[in-house]
């Protein structure tokens, strides 16, 4: 594997959960593989979970790790061709980029969506640059429209709490004060379309994701309609994707705020969330503190599924 950005990067997904939860038996036994390697996680933006899973999951196969906290350790990047580097930034991502190639074997990175131009965005700017021109396999720690580690965690913890073989999973946006990009509900939506589940996404209108995740969901505009049956309620607040409002908050509608009642209608399912989450905005106290959350459980699969994705790596180097 020399770059995961989407399930399809993952090969035969049935094999790759059986990985996971191998792994998840003993982390341990393969150090071998990441004796005398290094991975270098690259953070232009902040991080709790993925820094500490992904530095845990690296350790566990017995890497060294080095950790590049752009925006408060390096030179200020240029990303830009053609640009007069008269400003405040120092370096540019094109020699940056091949610099840090010369120090490690893996790259992850993680940077956010600027919400300037969705065609920047959704061309993965800085993201493809570092595939391209970093000479290493690079995965992904939350891209500007991707986050494939953590849909790969909820996918192993809903195959570890299924109630049947083909559960009924469904994203529902919440509501959010300020601006989130599509990254995680659009890996979430891409993993889940590639699952053996059956896959609802709920959410106003104007909040429509980008098809090429959203593919063959069951897109229903009532929650509640949606919720009805539900065996996973996976909550999570997103931006719009349609150009004109690309980067604004059109709604703050409280009455999306996921609740017990509206658990109720479900086939009595577990709440998951990303995390970190906005409480009595996203979710109530109650549901997310209430028996079937599986939100922490959900947060230690991350060092499992980068687990998986740095072993296939270092068997490709």
């Amino acid at each position: 594997m020399r770059t995961f950005t989407n399930v399809q990067d993952l090969g035969d997904l049935k094999e790759a959960v059986r990985d996971a939860l191998e792994i998840k038996k003993d982390r341990f036994s393969l150090k071998h593989l990441g004796e005398n390697k290094t991975v270098m996680l690259v953070f232009f933006n902040s991080s709790l979970r993925t820094r500490l899973s992904s530095q845990k999951a690296a350790m566990n196969l017995g890497m060294n790790t080095i950790i590049l906290d752009i925006n408060q350790s390096a030179w200020k990047l240029e990303t830009e061709r053609g640009v007069v580097m008269d400003g405040d930034k120092s370096e540019h991502l094109l020699e940056a980029i091949p610099v840090i190639g010369c120090y490690c074997d893996i790259i992850g990175l993680r940077s956010f969506a600027r919400f300037e131009n969705k065609g920047d965005d959704y061309s993965e700017i800085i993201l493809n640059q570092f595939i391209v021109n970093s000479g290493r396999p690079v995965f992904s720690m939350e891209s500007a429209i991707v986050h494939p580690l953590q849909a790969f965690a909820d996918l192993i913890t809903i195959e570890e709490f299924k109630p049947k073989p083909r559960p009924k999973v469904v994203m529902t946006w919440a509501p959010h004060p300020l601006v989130l990009p599509q990254a995680v509900p659009n890996s979430f939506a891409d993993f889940m379309n590639e699952a053996d589940v059956d896959f609802v996404i709920t959410h106003p209108e104007g909040y429509e994701l980008d098809t090429q995740f959203v593919r063959d969901a069951n897109i229903e505009y009532n929650q509640e309609k949606a919720f009805e049956n539900a065996d996973f309620i996976y909550a999570k607040n997103w931006s719009p994707f349609r150009d004109e409002n690309y980067g604004r908050v059109i709604n703050i509608d409280r009455s999306w705020t996921v609740n017990t009642r509206k658990m109720s209608l479900t086939n009595d399912a577990y709440f998951m969330h990303c995390l970190p989450v906005r409480r009595n905005m996203i979710v109530t106290d109650d549901v997310i503190e209430g028996p079937r959350s599986i939100v922490i459980q959900e947060a230690a699969n991350r060092e499992i599924s980068c687990q998986v994705v740095l072993k296939r790596m270092l068997k490709s180097l």
